[in-house]
């Protein structure tokens, strides 16, 4: 299915002002939707000469109340119309003015109200929003009905004006309090007109106590707030939406400890002062989990830096007992162990500062291999060169990845190039949505005659056999290179990432 902007595209010759403003219409019209208890449909011109010729109408976008039933069960965007079938689109067009059908229209079985809405943009009309009420269930009024579909009918009248939604309103739409959260209507005094169960509930969170009907609502709220200056920037949303003014979502702790969300809309039908609503969410709990994730991710952290340092700290005194021993062969063994140590170490310290258990494997990798260099001989002339990209990894294989690698490249610098010979060792990386899987060449003297990956009985193979069958469930194979006189020796390692992302 196309998006609004390519349905716009298609249909209308509308400038990018126009098309962001129907963008922003919208982002806005959930709002309407519940708060009419209809569906919301946009309808745009087909042609320039709609409204004085005739022609179609086509839907572009579509929206379903969460407070009623749909009167729009299926999928209507990229339907058409002619004037004759919905002729109040082209009526509320022309005349500006919303247009309401005096009988009800039957579609697909269910009786429906329809009413034409203008939107205006820059003084001239771009768009129709299209308000259909599905009567087959019927409803009582109520003090909520009568508040939700008159505060309703003043944000349709501030559309077809132009005056609604203000561009400087949209950057927080989307995590801004909704309907059903809890609603408050006041007068253009700033009195409480109207307060739905949801909005009572988040107040008596807040503290206060009796009814909040007929009291001013910004004073009232400013002292209920524990910060002094987000009480203050509460207060001033809600007197600047009175005032005419766009508000945007704010967020305050109440001196009982409830988190409230706040947003003010201004009422100017017309443009005359008609109040204002506000929107409220209790997100106590909300903040309470979230805190608890932050302080469960700060545990984490503080963890692998404890491992961190706790391996640091083995690894120093492995290399204090390296220094001390005689033999040759306990002194590489030692100071390998060394290297094995400091690379999970390093593992652990990205860990530390990560904030959602991933590791940047190139920075890590970045700093590991340099040691593989140092560990294999002093007189090692190896080179290293990586292409492509190993990306970010969860912490759930970095360390065992990190460790394969390092000792395939450690294997490759110390049997490839033996007593300091020169040469190059190439990291070869190819990243899919599923496999990760690197080449590790060297242009040494090849595998010996007779190899076999399943026999090898050196420990650093061991390490990466069982790491790669047990911990990342991968594959490896290791074959030798030859073309002409040169010889080299190839490892494959294939490692599976669809479930690990």
């Amino acid at each position: 299915m196309s998006t609004l902007s390519d349905l716009l595209a298609e249909n209308t010759g509308l400038s990018g002002e126009a098309a962001d403003h129907l963008q922003a219409v919208v982002a806005e019209w959930q709002l309407l939707a519940d708060l009419s208890f209809a569906d919301f449909l946009l309808w745009v011109p087909v042609s320039k000469e709609l409204t004085a010729q005739g022609g179609d109408f086509v839907c572009v976008a579509q929206a379903r109340p969460t407070t009623a039933p749909t009167a729009h069960p299926e999928d209507v965007v990229g339907t058409r119309f002619t004037v004759d079938e919905h002729p109040q689109l082209a009526r509320a067009m022309r005349e500006v003015r919303i247009c309401r059908e005096e009988d009800p229209h039957w579609y697909r079985d269910l009786p429906m109200r329809r009413e034409a809405v203008p939107v205006s943009f820059g003084g001239n009309v771009i768009a129709v929003l299209s308000r259909e009420t599905n009567l087959a269930a019927p409803r009582v009024p109520s003090p909520l009905e009568v508040a939700y579909l008159g505060s309703a009918g003043d944000l349709c009248q501030m559309i077809a004006d132009g005056t609604f939604p203000s561009p400087d309103s949209q950057s927080d739409v989307h995590t801004s309090p909704r309907v059903g959260d809890g609603l408050i209507r006041l007068d253009s005094a700033g009195n409480v007109v109207y307060v739905s169960p949801n909005g009572l509930s988040a107040y008596h969170r807040m503290g206060h106590e009796s009814d909040l009907v007929g009291t001013r609502l910004a004073p009232l709220t400013r002292s209920l707030i524990r910060d002094p200056f987000d009480a203050t920037e509460v207060a001033h949303r809600i007197l600047d939406a009175l005032d005419g003014k766009p508000g945007s979502r704010t967020e305050a702790d109440s001196r009982r400890g409830a988190v409230v969300l706040f947003r003010a809309l201004p009422l100017r039908p017309h443009g005359q002062p008609a109040g204002a609503l506000v929107l409220v969410r209790d997100v106590t709990e909300v903040k309470r989990r979230d805190r608890a994730l932050l302080s469960k991710d700060a545990t984490i952290r503080e963890i692998h830096h404890r491992v961190k340092n706790n391996l640091q700290t083995v690894a120093a005194l492995l290399r204090l007992q390296s220094r001390r021993t005689n033999s040759e062969e306990a002194r590489l063994a030692l100071t390998e162990s060394v290297r094995r140590v400091s690379s999970i170490a390093m593992v652990h310290e990205a860990l530390s500062v990560s904030v959602d258990e991933r590791v940047d494997l190139d920075q890590l990798l970045d700093k590991v291999l340099p040691m593989v260099g140092e560990v294999a001989t002093a007189e090692s002339r190896v080179s290293f060169r990586r292409t492509g990209s190993f990306g970010v990894v969860v912490a759930e294989i970095a360390t065992p990845l990190v460790m394969v690698l390092a000792e395939l490249v450690q294997n490759a610098v110390e049997h490839a190039f033996p007593d300091g010979r020169p040469g190059r060792v190439e990291i070869a990386v190819s990243r899919s949505a599923r496999w990760l899987d690197v080449l590790i060449r060297d242009n040494g003297r090849g595998l010996p005659a007779g190899f076999s990956l399943e026999r090898a009985d050196g420990l650093g193979l061991q390490i990466v056999r069982t790491l790669i069958e047990s911990e990342l469930r991968g594959s490896l194979s290791l074959k030798g290179l030859r073309e002409g006189e040169a010889r080299g020796t190839e490892a494959a390692l294939r490692i599976p990432l669809s479930r690990r992302l």
